[in-house]
């Protein structure tokens, strides 16, 4: 069993940056793979950024270029550094963990998830 918290989210205005974080439980975190999902209201949820357990990175075209996506094994931790936010980032930011080890962009792919923290973009 794995536990998700996220936090770091909050109110900025458009260009402005944030850097969210997820903190994992259970011993095996570095064998999962890591994703952040995001669902704005009245959208499905999409996938932002994920990252193997080998380090490998995968972005969303939206955001590729902007957001980056990181892990810390021995702090059981990670980020998404978002910069250069836009209004259409705004959304709940979700943490998710794959117990394969390889990322997917699919929702469906993953095994745990946390509860979500609010980023909110002002123009």
């Amino acid at each position: 069993q794995v536990q998700l918290v996220e936090s770091g989210g909050g109110l900025v205005q458009a260009g402005d940056s944030l850097r969210l974080s997820c903190a994992a439980s259970g011993r095996t975190f570095s064998s999962y793979a890591m994703g952040w999902f995001r669902q704005a209201p009245g959208k499905e949820r999409e996938f932002v950024a994920a990252i193997n357990w080998n380090g490998n990175t995968y972005y969303a075209d939206s955001v590729k270029g902007r957001f980056t996506i990181s892990r810390d094994n021995a702090k059981n931790t990670v980020y998404l550094a978002m910069n250069s936010l836009k209004p259409e980032d705004t959304a709940v930011y979700y943490c998710a963990a794959r117990y394969s080890g390889t990322s997917s962009y699919s929702p469906g792919g993953y095994d745990y998830w946390g509860q979500g923290t609010q980023v909110t973009v002002s123009s």
